[in-house]
């Protein structure tokens, strides 16, 4: 599946994920063939780009849950994007604290691992989807790692107004990395209009601005030690970072989630490795039927996923169908995963039928 710009999209081509309208109602289905009418109209849309099926490439299975999970962000991103343009003018909101709660009931106290599912986006539309997919990621963390209900609807709520700020600058910055400068600029705007905000209690403010600040400050170098322990601050951060880098961008292809983990685990100075470790232990990273390139330039399957370490599971090679079980030191010292395929024409697409009986016979 790849990333294709919106200018680039081609009569024929393949959606590798669906579309839908702010009601939740399905325009276009996975598997679309794109129609030049089709194209017009998803250009109306003002979306970035779309995910693309290669020509080769099988439709990829999708859960009830993941369906189900992409529906629901469609349709709270659009009262998102009600309550926070009524919050920056300085009005009531409608429903931000219902759909807090729907967001925690969702995605609070999960007995399972789900996949994150990056939204489609537009550059209007890219503060609203992020702080969206800050609050999901932030209720999962924070739920795996054992926080109350009321300290988790503190973490969704904050989430939701943490960028807030980012709605009154001319551009709003979409990248991976941010400069400093606009980070200051969010956070003085974020914190005028939640001080101006009659319905948001001391934690909430205290957190979006122990956010900001902890945002901020690590570019400097400027973070008080006490800040730094703050576990709903460091939960935000992570969970503001992992969305940057595997959404959408204007300029750039998504960060894949495995880079993503990647860049988390190894900057220990900036990121809680106790946070990112409960955000992995919640979100599916490499897990049976995720494609991968390795290290010795070989392209596999996984077939079983490592809980211990997600970036050492059973890899099935798809040239001569070895296994590799990366958790073993021999066969780690000569092979890696390098990341997740980015290009799909030479997958084998086996059955799971077939994938059974690979973790069965291992």
């Amino acid at each position: 599946m790849l990333f294709v710009k919106v200018d680039d999209l081609k009569v024929g081509m393949r959606l590798g994920k669906p579309i839908y309208n702010k009601n939740g109602v399905l325009l276009y289905d996975r598997d679309t063939k794109l129609t030049m009418q089709a194209i017009y109209g998803i250009k109306n849309f003002r979306l970035m780009g779309l995910y693309i099926l290669e020509p080769a490439e099988p439709v990829p299975p999708m859960s009830e849950d993941d369906i189900n999970f992409e529906r629901f962000q469609t349709m709270a991103v659009f009262s998102i994007r009600e309550d926070l343009d009524l919050i920056a003018s300085g009005k009531k909101d409608k429903g931000l604290d219902w759909l807090c709660s729907l967001i925690i009931k969702n995605y609070g106290d999960l007995d399972h691992k789900i996949n994150f599912v990056q939204s489609l986006r537009s550059s209007e539309d890219f503060v609203y989807k992020h702080v969206l997919n800050v609050a999901i990621l932030a209720a999962i963390t924070g739920g795996q790692m054992g926080l109350s209900t009321g300290r988790v609807n503190t973490l969704v709520k904050a989430s939701i107004l943490h960028d807030i700020g980012a709605l009154q600058l001319q551009q709003v910055p979409d990248d991976e990395v941010v400069e400093p400068q606009i980070k200051e600029a969010i956070r003085n705007n974020t914190k005028e209009i939640l001080t101006k905000y009659a319905d948001i209690n001391e934690d909430i403010l205290q957190l979006t601005d122990q956010m900001q600040e902890l945002y901020v400050g690590l570019d400097t170098g400027d973070v008080p030690a006490a800040l730094k322990m703050n576990v709903n601050a460091n939960i935000l951060l992570v969970a503001d970072a992992y969305d940057r880098m595997t959404a959408m961008k204007s300029q750039e292809e998504p960060t894949s989630e495995v880079r993503a983990i990647r860049q988390l685990l190894a900057d220990e100075e900036r990121y809680d490795q106790k946070v990112v470790n409960a955000l992995i232990k919640a979100i599916n990273i490499l897990y049976p039927g995720v494609c991968v390139e390795l290290t010795n330039k070989e392209k596999g399957l996984v077939i079983r996923e490592n809980e211990d370490n997600i970036f050492e599971p059973l890899v099935l090679n798809f040239r001569d169908n070895n296994l590799y079980d990366l958790s073993s030191s021999s066969v780690r010292d000569e092979i890696q995963i390098t990341d997740v395929m980015k290009t799909m024409d030479n997958r084998i697409k086996l059955d799971p039928t077939l994938l059974s009986e690979y973790q069965e016979t291992d």
